[in-house]
């Protein structure tokens, strides 16, 4: 995953680039910001003096905006720099409820519908004014409701198509719950980026005894649905893959789904071994920590639980129980979702880093070159598990 430098820029900016943080995601997008602003003070030396590059290299690429609301809720968007001419990329987290504004004389968290209204607004804003949009959203608004099973709305296309028709360029997420979504946008740019490299790189950096080889380690699939990605975590670590399916009580409907009667295992033994169980997210954990006690009742060692986005939704109660009790050894998941400072102080949790990786793709994806290089990360993955001396 070679970054760009001044010796191998191949293309002129597609414009100059401008970032904005919808409200939440400030910290994350001023990391990225910082990376932008030390490279490119490297890249600009060679062209410093082209008008192809103008505004190429600046001391911040954000830009900057206001989301007020009225008294009635109601809101709208303001951007207070000048955007016209720029490839603009605007990054948002649709799932920060601790965003919040006055209604009514009330204090009220944003909801997913309040942070992807504010979006549609700030892009409105911009339309006509900037030369190109992309949207980076680590976690897909809408993306569990991504297909029909009955007579149901579709929510996430039809995310994907208003933002398409708002005029959206690139839309850049990672971890899809089902990346086929994207086929309700065949003709517009959908980047669905899986964080592998990230997630290994935090476990061998963070457990100094872990074991890779198929004696000592496993990866577990929690569901049929997150085979995909297991099975690429598995092949690049050349270890085995188990998984659990869900018994389901299709006589009943429980907040608009059918509840889990049990989780079944499939697989070989896990017996002695320490776990990797990887999926999309982390919702309430139930479904998560319930796996986990199966695989501790089926003789496990330690288990290591690899999510993309943890939302917590039912608090982190149950996850300090498991911890106590020594059902988990090690929670990971990304700073692409709003992590509370309850959170990162827990023993048991540790976040992994995306900042770096979103400014790489805005930096190759503004001189409009191939992302396929950031997109496949196994060398990468093979030289970090080398140099760690876990594989030869």
């Amino acid at each position: 995953m070679a970054r760009l430098t001044a010796e191998n820029i191949e293309t002129i900016p597609y414009g100059p680039l401008g970032l904005v943080a919808m409200p939440g995601c400030e910290a994350l997008a001023d990391k990225i910001d910082k990376y932008l602003v030390r490279w490119r003070k490297e890249q600009a030396l060679e062209h410093q003096g082209s008008i192809a590059f103008y505004g190429y290299q600046r001391d911040s690429y954000l830009i900057d905006i206001s989301n007020p609301r009225f008294g009635s809720g109601e809101g709208k968007a303001v951007i207070n720099d000048s955007v016209r001419g720029y490839d603009l990329y605007i990054v948002t987290d649709c799932f920060n409820y601790s965003v919040k504004y006055k209604m009514y004389g009330m204090e009220v968290p944003k909801s997913p519908d309040d942070h992807f209204a504010d979006l549609k607004r700030v892009i409105s804003a911009a339309s006509s004014k900037a030369k190109r949009i992309s949207v980076i959203m680590p976690m897909l608004y809408e993306g569990r409701q991504h297909k029909r099973s009955t007579r149901e709305s579709l929510d996430c296309a039809m995310a994907l198509q208003e933002l398409v028709h708002l005029g959206v360029e690139n839309i850049i997420t990672f971890d899809a719950h089902d990346q086929r979504v994207q086929n309700s946008i065949p003709h517009k740019s959908f980047e669905n980026v899986m964080p592998t490299y990230q997630m290994i790189k935090a476990l061998v950096n963070t457990v100094d005894d872990l074991k890779v080889d198929k004696d000592s380690l496993m990866v577990i699939s929690p569901d049929e649905g997150a085979m995909q990605r297991c099975i690429y975590f598995a092949t690049q670590l050349g270890i085995n893959l188990g998984m659990f399916y869900k018994r389901r009580d299709y006589t009943r409907v429980v907040n608009g789904r059918n509840p889990i009667v049990e989780h079944q295992y499939l697989g070989d033994s896990v017996e002695g071994k320490d776990i990797i169980v990887v999926d999309d997210m982390i919702s309430s954990g139930e479904s998560m920590l319930d796996v986990a006690k199966k695989l501790k009742q089926l003789g496990a060692n330690r288990i290591f639980v690899c999510t993309t986005f943890g939302l917590f939704s039912s608090g982190l109660e149950v996850f300090d129980k498991a911890y106590e009790e020594g059902t988990i050894e090690k929670v990971f998941t990304t700073n692409g979702v709003y992590q509370t400072p309850e959170l990162l102080s827990r023993e048991w949790y540790q976040s992994v880093e995306l900042s770096k990786y979103i400014a790489y793709f805005l930096d190759t994806l503004n001189h409009d070159m191939s992302v396929s290089s950031l997109l496949d990360s196994s060398a990468k993955i093979a030289k970090i598990l080398k140099d760690k001396g876990l594989k030869a």
